[in-house]
């Protein structure tokens, strides 16, 4: 049972040395410092400090002392071993996702689709070549690849196309799932990507009888949603609002989600894109920007802006998300919500594109319709794209070992690691931020590392991280509905 010390040991004098712990910083502005530490705990210090800080004179006095060594960036002769091994503990929790790799098995069902996304990330078929979709035995092998995974919860993606095209091979992939699954005793979950235009009461009846979630995709408005997701008779936005209504009703309010995708249209356009969610009583919303791969690259679509302008819509809907919640209503963006639990809390939430090491083979891999596995959904969209860089292996030709130990998958997760990496082992974003090789190897040549001056993927998160630092340091209100989110 514990008790308190002798009253000896609190009339120790105080320490009057210290020894610095692993630390990085930025500067934010011409007074202010962020600090990190390897644990992702962070500390905004003036200039002035961390210079006293650096050069061993700061003293236990300081306003920032007990801080500093609260939270590890310090230690003395009271808290120096504690203080390692409480660093070496909080590094560890941030990692242990790691041992139960590869949580995320999307299964491409179908290249077939009846929309023609200008925006698209896959090179879609016409709805009638049904020789894009997958055959029932790739999927079986597809299977006793993801229950070899070491994960103990496992969740499987149907995409496409569009997955419901192809809807009675999910319906075997799901009961062969829970056949197993009562053998293993995974955490199993299922979820399906759909644009809900072909979704059918019987269909989301078996969504709802096997506990699958619906993930469907809402660009904004009437006229921007369907500008964006055009399909034949133009009633894109019908479809999807009706079939969100109806989605609900049948399989459950909170199993059903939606994303959008960031357009040229849409960039002038965000309080109306929130303004649509709120309508569809959506309390969260995930500003995505386009990703350079596949049909994306083909129209052009990727490069109608640029990250900057990227950077200024997701700002000004930021900024109107904590206005709105300023006011009384509740509504979360998502990626904020993804970085605050990284920064604010000693979770990580898995995001593959935050993950380091990389997400790609460990974080989520694909089973695509033809067999081919690849490393992530941005590894099979740029295998549209005619390079394979980031195909793994064949269902049915390759053993799990071959396809987790492939040479490419082991190569690019070592090259892009961030904690030996130039430029992001000196970022004191690091800590937040995640390697993308199959992105970097897309934009820059082949280099799954990349030159991270001339990144946009860096460009991108340096910018939000520093923008949401900003936010909740300079406002109280902000602050408290941050860690709302990170603790979500």
């Amino acid at each position: 049972m514990s008790k308190f010390q002798p009253l000896t040991f609190y009339n120790i004098q105080r320490p009057q040395s210290y020894a610095l712990l692993p630390f990085k910083f930025e500067r934010l502005d011409g007074n202010r410092t962020l600090l990190t530490n390897m644990a992702g705990e962070f500390l905004i210090l003036p200039h002035s400090e961390v210079e006293k800080l650096v050069g061993g004179s700061l003293t236990p006095a300081s306003a920032q002392y007990s801080d500093l060594r609260a939270r590890h960036f310090l230690a003395d002769s009271l808290t120096h071993k504690s203080s390692i091994d409480l660093l070496a503990l909080k590094v560890r929790s941030r990692y242990r996702r790691l041992p139960q790799f590869t949580g995320l098995h999307i299964f491409v069902v179908t290249l077939r689709c009846e929309h023609s996304c200008p925006y698209c990330q896959v090179s879609r078929q016409s709805e009638d070549k049904a020789a894009f979709d997958m055959s029932e035995d790739t999927a079986m092998r597809s299977l006793d690849l993801t229950f070899r995974s070491p994960a103990e919860a496992i969740k499987i993606e149907f995409q496409g196309g569009e997955s419901m095209l192809n809807f009675p091979l999910i319906k075997q992939i799901v009961f062969e799932a829970e056949k197993r699954n009562q053998r293993d005793g995974r955490n199993l979950q299922f979820v399906i990507a759909t644009n809900l235009a072909v979704a059918t009461r019987e269909m989301l009846a078996f969504c709802a009888e096997h506990n699958i979630n619906v993930s469907t995709s809402l660009d904004g408005p009437r006229d921007l949603h369907n500008r964006n997701r055009p399909r034949p008779g133009g009633d894109s936005y019908e479809r999807v609002t009706e079939g969100i209504r109806l989605a609900r009703e049948v399989v459950g309010r909170d199993k059903v989600a939606a994303l959008m995708t960031t357009t040229e249209a849409s960039l002038s356009r965000v309080r109306d894109i929130i303004d649509e969610y709120l309508a569809q009583e959506f309390h969260e919303l995930f500003l995505r920007p386009i990703s350079p791969y596949g049909f994306a690259m083909k129209t052009k679509s990727f490069a109608s802006y640029t990250t900057n302008h990227w950077l200024e819509f997701y700002k000004e809907g930021l900024d109107y998300i904590i206005d709105l919640n300023r006011r009384g209503i509740a509504f979360r963006e998502h990626f904020a919500a993804l970085i605050l639990k990284k920064m604010l809390t000693s979770d990580d939430p898995g995001y593959v594109d935050l993950m380091n090491p990389a997400g790609i083979g460990i974080g989520a891999v694909v089973y695509n319709y033809d067999g081919a596995v690849y490393a992530s959904d941005e590894s099979r969209m740029l295998a549209e794209m005619g390079d394979k860089s980031f195909k793994i292996g064949e269902v049915g030709a390759n053993t799990y070992e071959e396809i987790f130990l492939n040479d490419k998958l082991i190569s690019a997760l070592h090259e892009s690691f961030t904690l030996s990496a130039p430029m992001c082992s000196q970022c004191a974003f690091e800590p937040y931020c995640g390697a993308e090789p199959v992105y970097h190897h897309a934009q820059q040549g082949g280099d799954c590392l990349g030159h991270k001056a001339e990144s946009e993927f860096c460009n991108k998160n340096m910018s939000v991280f520093k923008y949401l630092v900003n936010k909740m340091e300079g406002d109280p209100f902000v602050k408290d509905l941050f860690i709302h989110w990170a603790n979500y």
